[in-house]
């Protein structure tokens, strides 16, 4: 039978990928099978930035939904269901502005009710949601789960899970499988995959997303700056690179509100990069709280998190960070000090020698020095990997051809393929298959093996 297919719109803050998943339609409630047919990047910036032109939000989506009417066939249209999931970009309009965030999502849900789709819904995920859901894609991708056997039947490889950490634009989440007490409820999801229970430690940290830690940092210090001045220097940008803006640009977010000035919002300053790796951290690290807990244990701001265990992949912006290192600072990063002296490498490098080096990257090359900063100090500092357990990550973006991310595990959840009870143990199409090239082949061996004999014995018998 042809495949079937599912399209999933993965809305997040800084922009929107259309995934669109392929499988064979006899083998719905199988695994390992469901694979990218294709993806679409969304121009322009996420969803949740049209918060003042809604309808605009719906519209940036056509070109995309278009590409999924050629690459799924006609006659597959209306039987392919159709998910929007918005993360935490969304999830911070709505605290901010749940008007515009509802006629966000409104004006999305006309465009795509209006494509020949199985339309299932737009809906906003909670970060637990949207950890487990990316810790779901991995395992399944790499086979944890369950696999097929040689026979073409279905085994469990009794394999540990994998640990997933994802951190988008304005949220970062972990996830992985403990034995450890789950101290804080709401850390804790059980979940039955395939007859086989996990107990899952999951958390969403809002605001610590990439875009987001980024105004945090130019929020401190602005702060730093007494009184605003119209100059203030900045130990995480290059030297050699200044830039005008508008402080609106720092405050138009729920991250950084309660750090507002008095000052008019369209007040302008200048921001001057003096690259200093260790002040640069100092500030960064001011980003997070290590102080207070009221656990056993905790990771930062008081959330309470168990002993990282196992192998972790870590995906999204972890993965463009730790690449950006290798490939254009030609750095490994085996252990945290590796992290630790490439991010202080990139803040001591110019403005101008960053743009010999990647002159593509323009646009971002000026956050690598806090983003890399960032990153180790998260890791180390925050989920408390050490030389030990660092170098059981991963850093990923695809498993074979298949993006990484939550968008797959939310679309298996939805259409209920992969189920709670153990699959059945019947040996599928293939098993045949198997049997009858198994047999041919001892056939034809045991055929060779006769007609040498009798070779040999004429051959012998003829020098006689």
């Amino acid at each position: 039978p042809p495949p079937q297919y599912g399209i999933v719109l993965d809305a997040g803050s800084s922009h929107t990928a259309m995934f669109v998943y392929k499988w064979p339609a006899d083998k719905e409630n199988d695994t390992g099978v469901v694979s990218e047919h294709s993806m679409c990047d969304v121009e322009g910036p996420g969803i949740s930035s049209y918060s003042s032109n809604p309808p605009a939000a719906g519209t940036s989506l056509v070109h995309c939904l278009n590409q999924a009417l050629r690459d799924v066939p006609k006659e597959k249209h209306a039987g392919t269901p159709l998910y929007l999931g918005a993360t935490a970009g969304m999830r911070l309009l709505n605290i901010a502005n749940l008007q515009a965030s509802d006629a966000v999502l409104s004006t999305v849900t006309a465009m795509l009710k209006s494509y020949p789709f199985d339309f299932r819904g737009a809906k906003i995920l909670s970060g637990e949601e949207e950890g487990v859901f990316g810790w779901v894609t991995a395992n399944y991708l790499l086979e944890n789960f369950i696999k097929r056997g040689w026979l073409g039947e279905w085994i469990q490889p009794q394999k540990k899970t994998l640990g997933a950490m994802d951190f988008g634009g304005a949220s970062t989440q972990i996830t992985f499988e403990t034995k450890d007490t789950i101290e804080d409820p709401r850390n804790e999801v059980m979940l039955k995959l395939y007859g086989q229970a996990y107990k899952v430690y999951t958390h969403s940290f809002l605001c610590y997303g990439r875009d987001q830690v980024l105004k945090r940092l130019l929020s401190k210090l602005l702060q730093q700056a007494e009184s605003y001045q119209a100059t203030v220097f900045h130990p995480c940008w290059p030297t050699g690179y200044h830039k005008s803006l508008s402080l609106s640009s720092v405050y138009d977010s729920p991250c950084t509100e309660k750090e507002k000035p008095s000052l008019a919002l369209n007040t302008t300053v200048t921001v001057v990069g003096t690259g200093n790796g260790s002040l640069c951290a100092l500030h960064v690290s001011k980003l997070f709280n290590f102080t207070t807990c009221s656990f056993s244990r905790c990771s930062f701001d008081g959330v309470f998190q168990p002993e990282v265990s196992g192998n972790f992949i870590a995906f999204s912006a972890f993965f463009y960070t730790v690449d950006f290192i290798q490939t254009v600072m030609g750095r490994p990063v085996h252990l945290p000090s590796d992290l630790k002296d490439a991010a202080e490498t990139i803040c001591a490098t110019s403005w101008s020698k960053l743009l010999q080096k990647a002159p593509k990257l323009e646009k971002r090359l000026l956050d690598y020095c806090a983003v890399s900063t960032f990153v180790y100090l998260l890791t180390t500092k925050g989920y408390n990997f050490n030389n030990h357990s660092f170098p059981n990550i991963a850093f990923q973006k695809k498993a074979g051809e298949t993006s990484i991310g939550w968008a797959l595990g939310y679309m298996l959840n939805l259409t209920n393929m992969i189920p709670a009870e153990k699959p059945s143990s019947h040996r599928s199409m293939l098993y045949n298959y198997w049997v009858i090239l198994i047999l041919l082949f001892v056939v034809t061996t045991l055929t060779s093996l006769v007609t040498a004999i009798c070779l040999l014995r004429r051959s012998k018998s003829s020098t006689i």
